[in-house]
């Protein structure tokens, strides 16, 4: 306590500390709470521990330096291609195709192979590369 100039006495608290000690407190309390709710033991279903063989394969459609086509690893020709990936797509709709060209192909050769892929109405395309060191 202060004596003022009067002779009345103030009295003073410093209420940081306890306002300090309530924060922490309501961390604690916060961080206990959301801890016990992450920690709900849940007894999960099973998966099957065959891999699924119903989805979609991705098929590769390669160019190399040539000009050579090659479906996966087969070499087919344009007429070909569409063909087998016009079979592809009626048996698997959802099937993804990813076009890989060689850096020394002619840019047409590619084209070739993206105007099949677009005239088939394929929609899951990628184009490959590979990662500049």
């Amino acid at each position: 306590m202060k004596a003022d100039n009067e002779g009345e006495a103030i009295a003073d608290i410093n209420v940081t500390p306890m306002v300090d000690l309530y924060l922490v407190l309501l961390l604690i309390f916060i961080i206990m709470t959301t801890a016990g709710a992450q920690a709900i033991k849940v007894n999960l279903p099973k998966g099957s521990s065959s891999p699924n063989m119903g989805g979609p394969k991705t098929q590769a459609v390669s160019v190399n330096n040539e000009g050579a086509i090659f479906l996966n690893t087969l070499p087919v020709s344009l007429a070909e291609l569409e063909q087998k990936l016009g079979e592809i797509k009626a048996s698997s709709p959802d099937s993804p195709v990813i076009v890989r060209g060689d850096s020394a192909t002619q840019y047409q050769g590619i084209m070739d192979v993206l105007d099949v892929i677009g005239r088939l109405s394929i929609e899951k395309v990628g184009l490959a590369t590979q990662k500049k060191q």
